[in-house]
């Protein structure tokens, strides 16, 4: 059976001064919704594996495409984790749990506590299949909420089904989270999403905005008790310091944030090894660790672990700076003393500071 999911206990004066009580995670929160993590928790880092189905991601989504087969490039990835300290959240998709080979695989390193497996919500190839296959309705969060909500109760199901324990950390698939989003998890009992992508926007295709969010953790749904950890990213170079009001004037003028890119004057980062180079990736976690910033967050998606599966890693070379990219980013956090975590310490650090506030 299944692990039931215990909804934290509030103690003492604990609440959140959030006069509607629903803060969302699809508009930037207000101060009073922030969730400072316990004194004793640290600076630390974790990852993300965004674990998929493959297909062609320059073609248009297709329900038909649910083939896994880079699920067998999963143990060298969590090899070269388990070597540097890290325990990485896999958030599996509906395919991911429905195959045999990846449940074989990761299973073992769930229970050994290697690793933690969360959910991702890809609408197209997550039942009930209802809504007209749209880029708009890519992103479940402009679902009607009964089905974003049966979508997400069915995979949710399909997880526990499979890896014998329900999952309460959460990604929404094209970071395509929505107004109704943290309620409905928040119902379900999902402790932490992970789908904000800060300093992001995806309203070309209908999307979420991300470009007004910041960085810090903070409180979410109806009752306040679903933590969000936004995905790191940084503004580096020498015109850094005008931040989002210059990546905004970049986005309006013709190729704007290529040039300002290229001449190393401005340049967006957010902590991935797909697309964006370890030299960049170090600068921007000296960036924010220099202005203070506790918990940093990494993501990849798990097709990139073999080559010729993402526009990321296209070949062996490509393969071999995947994984140089790792190598550097894991040295400069421990040249910075920032330590490895699992997403369960977050929320139970945010809970801690929670409970003892007066």
């Amino acid at each position: 059976m299944a692990d039931a999911i215990a909804e934290p206990q509030l103690a003492g004066n604990a609440e959140i001064n959030v006069a509607d009580r629903g803060v969302r995670i699809d508009v930037p929160p207000p101060a009073s919704a922030h969730a400072p993590l316990a004194a004793d928790f640290g600076r630390r880092f974790f990852v993300v594996c965004d674990t998929e189905e493959e297909f062609d991601w320059t073609k248009p989504l297709a329900r038909e495409n649910v083939a896994t087969e880079t699920v067998r490039a999963l143990p060298e990835g969590q090899a070269m984790f388990e070597a540097n300290g890290v325990a990485p959240c896999y958030v599996v998709d509906h395919p991911i749990a429905d195959s045999d080979e990846a449940v074989a695989i990761m299973g073992p390193w769930l229970e050994s506590g290697a690793c933690s497996i969360g959910t991702q919500l890809h609408t197209w190839v997550n039942p009930p299949f209802e809504e007209e296959l749209t880029p708009r309705n890519s992103f479940c969060g402009n679902l009607p909420p009964a089905l974003e909500r049966a979508k997400i109760v069915a995979l949710t199901e399909r997880i526990a089904e499979r890896f014998g324990k329900r999952p309460d950390i959460y990604r929404a698939g094209r970071y395509g989270i929505g107004p109704n989003s943290a309620a409905i998890l928040e119902s379900l009992g999902y402790r932490l999403d992970v789908s904000v992508r800060s300093l992001f926007r995806y309203h070309g295709e209908g999307g979420p905005d991300f470009i007004g969010f910041g960085l810090e953790p903070f409180w979410a749904g109806p009752k306040g008790t679903l933590l969000e950890v936004p995905l790191t990213a940084a503004f580096i170079g020498h015109l850094r310091v005008f931040g989002r009001s210059l990546h905004r004037l970049s986005q309006i003028l013709p190729r704007g944030e290529g040039i300002l890119s290229r001449t190393g004057l401005f340049t967006r980062v957010p902590l991935t090894p797909e697309g964006y180079g370890k030299h960049e990736a170090c600068e921007a976690i000296r960036v924010l660790a220099g202005e203070g910033l506790d918990i940093f967050s990494l993501s990849f998606h798990s097709p990139s672990l073999e080559a010729g599966f993402t526009p990321y890693v296209r070949d062996a070379a490509d393969l071999r700076e995947f994984y140089a990219w790792w190598d550097a980013v894991f040295a400069e956090f421990a040249r910075l003393g920032i330590r490895p975590t699992g997403l369960d310490e977050i929320v139970a650090a945010a809970w801690r500071k929670r409970a003892g506030a007066r």
